[in-house]
């Protein structure tokens, strides 16, 4: 069974690109600047590969990685044991949206995760809540929602041989910088918000599928029945090469990110 045929997360897809989808991360958590936190969280932490730099950073700090993927916690469990001896980690399931900690959180992170949550910005006032006094909330979204990845998806998505099957489907929404800025102004916290377009140069062969299918192209290609996907994506795969050619050094992404770093009031 290929990747895109299951409806869950695949881990091994996701982490195709794992330094490319990692720097943002690192680009995040360097504008955090808690020194000795108790109690740190990674909501929606995905295989948690990026949730254990958390604990290498605050070795001391107990480190929970959320994710409502049971297939990625299960191999961010597999993969704990590399962790071991960096601080206390833990994984486990949970919905983003109604996860609630035992305790408040010194630092909350969330990478490339509300995307997938429609009206997050509604949540982000109880998400803040959950903040200790001092504390941190820092999250990144994508913001290229308006690319040729994401728009011959949708269009193509949109044709009658296969809308039928993808018409509901979830799709990846994100806001501008100016807005989160002025949801966490509103809620007191101090704030940095920024954004950031990568360009990734990528190898190999029909390098933007394999990363779009490990992501925002997941849900479509997941609920196409297996026949029509494969002609779903070869035809995708053929829009994709043209927006996106083949250059002497590989082919280049380019990938916009907003990032938001906030502090609540001591």
């Amino acid at each position: 069974m290929s990747p895109e045929t299951t409806g869950d997360w695949d881990p091994d897809r996701y982490l195709d690109y794992a330094d490319e989808r990692g720097r943002p991360f690192l680009d995040l958590l360097a504008r955090v600047g808690a020194t000795d936190p108790d109690l740190v969280v990674d909501l929606g932490c995905g295989p948690g590969t990026l949730t254990v730099r958390l604990a290498r950073r605050w070795p001391r700090a107990e480190v929970v990685g959320v994710d409502s993927s049971p297939a990625m916690v299960a191999r961010a469990r597999a993969d704990d044991a590399g962790a071991r001896d960096v601080g206390a980690v833990r994984f486990e399931d949970g919905d983003v949206r109604t996860w609630r900690p035992a305790r408040p959180v010194d630092v909350l992170v969330a990478n490339a995760t509300y995307q997938w949550v429609p009206g997050h910005l509604e949540l982000l006032p109880e998400l803040v809540s959950q903040v200790s006094p001092g504390g941190w909330f820092a999250f990144q979204v994508p913001g290229n929602h308006q690319e040729p990845s994401h728009v011959l998806l949708h269009e193509l998505a949109a044709d009658p041989r296969f809308a039928r099957w993808t018409r509901d489907v979830a799709r990846p929404h994100s806001h501008d910088p100016e807005m989160y800025a002025g949801v966490l102004l509103d809620l007191g916290l101090a704030v940095d918000v920024w954004e950031t377009t990568y360009l990734h140069v990528l190898a190999g062969p029909d390098p933007v599928l394999r990363w779009v299918s490990g992501t925002g192209a997941r849900p479509t290609l997941a609920a196409l029945p297996d026949g029509l996907r494969d002609r779903f994506v070869a035809e995708y795969a053929a829009l994709l090469r043209e927006a996106y050619p083949l250059g002497p050094h590989g082919t280049l992404l380019p990938f916009r990110r907003v990032f938001a770093v906030a502090r609540t009031p001591s």
